[in-house]
């Protein structure tokens, strides 16, 4: 029996009674499957007269394995009267009585109902997850109350952050939940030289050994290293039924929740590989052991180089305690830290930060304006944004066109916020209207936002699959490489076995698929034009360019010393060309471009550019507004941008500089003084 269950007359009785309530309790305790169920009692008992139940989650993939798991515990079918919707899929129907969905599937819905009238009953689980989408519900499902009474808001969280909901929601009552019991008991381990990965595995290979009951949860920092754990431990022990657990998955997560008995002469006991997403989802209750690295992978935007910033942190205090009760339960069972005990208590935070610190705000605020909520100082905040973060996201915005002369959405930004892609995206795929490459664009955007979709190769076929993704490369950059792998991969009879060979993954492919569908279906609901289609022509890579320029401008980067050291034009900071792309891979290398476009740049201990494309500073200095090249630092590059606009404006035809003639070693010097160097 879940611990939750002793929570649930309290529950109900506040429900029926009060708009709003909390609940507050550990992981694995039962609130994630029981809760939502209880709520769907109670919208039947009133037969559904104010709505449906909606339960989001702070991921995807978590609402996906909740909507099964509650589906098969209430003896219904999935796409019926239990369903889920996430970006780009959406398995339900207009009789669907229990919807479980992502934070941000529920926040685009309230652009068109704001008051979200469809539901009776709103349940935002993993609120201590601390999503800029959780984050702007609180505030917004709060203001929609004011106006619809009879909404029910139920907020499911750890203890953590029950001080702050207190504080937004001084007049909800609190139910708490009882943990699990006995606690697990806590290890700590000084690193290992050797690394995080190879000491997981030999930590789980020693479990294994003493024989000891209960499946394994290990926690590592990011999924390169729960490849490499997987693979690692699937050489060295047959006897361990290994699973993956990460956004990429997809339904394989199912497997965790699988009855499962050890076959005769198969594998003895299962080994969860996983990273930060399990820090409060999917509590599997055979899991008696948890092995916590205490490091995670994470990305912070940083506004005034319109940049992220990867790197490794340590995880908080209050991670490492959800980690922990993972293995709580009976048996008792083992928490092993591969960290000492002083490193837990000097370098590990109270609390995670807020993601709305973190992260870039464009499309927030662009969703914000959407709702005709013209100050950020209107929404509560539980952690309110940076000062500078909202500026640089309202320049951004006003730089693509998305906002008049007073501050409100422009027409053309009505428009860019019925699309759910970042702002940037969305500009580019207006403006392929006015190019005549829509299909092309449509195409590109889909790739981009289920990019990455190349995968890595066993190092056996790693030359042939290499060899079979050069045949792929596009002369005119990756963005048209990324169109070329998706047309080859829709002609394909065994698109399996196709993207095996190519190195090449079928699930971001398919992704791609469905975002291209629906970014298709919002352009015909909207009425605009779709130009045929007409890859591969000279013309239509000059189109597709102009279109991406119109929203990448900001995007932008210059070869300062023609070996590949690309001056970024709107932070002055120098990247290079990833291994990946394409400019690399050819066979000999081409020579880097000396002006190119780049879909993403991350601060990291390579400092790489993804997915770049060559263009002109002609085409640049004609599309990007007169303001913001004005408003570029100081640099040959500007100079030169500024007179190319000149010429233009002035209807001097401007010629491109001869080739070869790139600057002078002194001016690449001059232009480089200020340059901020990472390494």
């Amino acid at each position: 029996r879940l611990p939750v269950w002793a929570a649930r007359p309290a529950f109900l009785h506040h429900l029926r009674r009060r708009p709003r309530l909390l609940v507050v309790g550990p992981p694995g305790a039962g609130k994630s499957t029981q809760v939502p169920q209880w709520c769907a009692e109670y919208a039947l008992s009133l037969q559904f007269a104010h709505g449906q139940v909606v339960c989001t989650q702070p991921h995807s993939l978590a609402a996906l394995s909740l909507a099964l798991r509650v589906a098969d515990e209430m003896d219904l079918n999935v796409g019926h009267e239990v369903g889920y919707c996430l970006p780009y899929e959406d398995c339900c129907i207009s009789e669907t009585l229990l919807r479980f969905c992502s934070d941000e599937v529920l926040l685009r819905e309230m652009t068109s109902d704001p008051l979200l009238r469809q539901y009776g009953v709103v349940v935002l689980d993993e609120a201590q997850e601390r999503t800029v989408a959780t984050d702007l519900l609180l505030g917004l499902l709060k203001d929609a109350q004011r106006q619809r009474p009879e909404l029910r808001l139920v907020v499911l969280t750890e203890p953590s952050l029950e001080e702050s909901l207190r504080r937004l929601y001084p007049d909800a009552p609190l139910v708490r939940v009882p943990p699990l019991s006995p606690p697990p008991c806590l290890i700590y381990r000084e690193p290992s030289p050797q690394g995080r990965v190879p000491a997981a595995c030999q930590a789980v290979l020693e479990l294994h050994q003493q024989e000891q009951a209960g499946d394994v949860m290990v926690f590592l920092a990011s999924e390169q290293e729960i490849q490499e754990c997987c693979e690692a431990l699937r050489l060295t022990a047959a006897s361990l039924e290994v699973l993956p657990l990460h956004p990429g998955v997809g339904r394989q997560v199912q497997k965790l929740y699988e009855m499962w008995e050890p076959p005769a002469g198969g594998p003895m006991r299962r080994v969860i590989v996983t990273h930060w997403l399990a820090d409060a989802a999917f509590s599997v209750g055979t899991v008696r052991h948890v092995i916590d690295t205490g490091l995670e992978l994470r990305s912070v935007y940083n506004p005034q180089i319109r940049a992220e910033s990867q790197g490794l942190r340590p995880i908080s205090k209050k991670q490492a305690e959800a980690r922990r009760l993972r293995a709580a339960g009976s048996p008792p069972g083992t928490c092993l830290r591969l960290y000492p005990e002083s490193f837990y208590e000097r370098s590990l935070p109270a609390l995670p930060p807020a993601r709305i610190t973190e992260a870039n705000l464009s499309r927030l605020v662009l969703l914000l304006k959407r709702l005709d909520i013209a100050d950020m100082g209107q929404c509560d905040f539980l952690d309110r944004p940076a000062p500078e973060s909202l500026m640089q996201a309202l320049e951004d915005l006003d730089y693509l066109a998305a906002l008049d002369d007073d501050g409100n959405l422009s027409e053309v930004g009505i428009i860019m916020s019925e699309f759910p892609v970042d702002p940037q995206l969305a500009k580019s795929l207006l403006a392929s209207c006015e190019f005549d490459c829509v299909q092309e664009m449509l195409t590109l955007v889909a790739m981009l936002t289920a990019w990455p979709c190349f995968v890595n190769s066993a190092t056996r076929w790693g030359e042939a699959v290499a060899a079979r993704q050069r045949a792929l490369l596009h002369p005119a950059g990756d963005h048209f490489t990324l169109i070329n792998v998706f047309n080859t991969f829709l002609q394909q009879n065994e698109p399996e076995s196709w993207c095996r060979k190519h190195g090449v993954s079928e699930a971001a492919l398919q992704l791609a698929r469905a975002v291209r569908a629906e970014l298709l279906e919002v352009m015909e609901r909207i009425e605009l034009p779709v130009s045929p289609p007409s890859f591969g022509t000279d013309e239509n890579v000059c189109r597709v360019k102009q279109a991406l320029l119109s929203g990448f401008f900001l995007k932008v980067a210059r070869d300062i010393d023609g070996s590949g050291n690309y001056l970024l034009l709107t932070s002055k900071h120098i990247a290079q060309l990833p291994p990946t792309c394409g400019y690399r891979l050819r066979q000999p290398p081409s020579r880097p471009p000396p002006w190119l476009l780049y879909h993403e740049f991350t601060v990291s201990l390579d400092n790489c550019l993804s997915v770049v494309s060559e263009i002109e500073p002609e085409m640049l200095a004609e599309l990007a507004p007169q303001y913001y090249l004005s408003n570029l630092p100081p640099s040959e590059s500007r100079d030169l941008l500024m007179e190319l606009r000149e010429k233009l404006v002035g209807g001097v035809e401007a010629l491109p500089p001869p080739q070869g003639k790139e600057p002078s070693a002194a001016k690449a010097a001059d232009e480089s003084e200020d340059v901020c160097l990472l390494q």
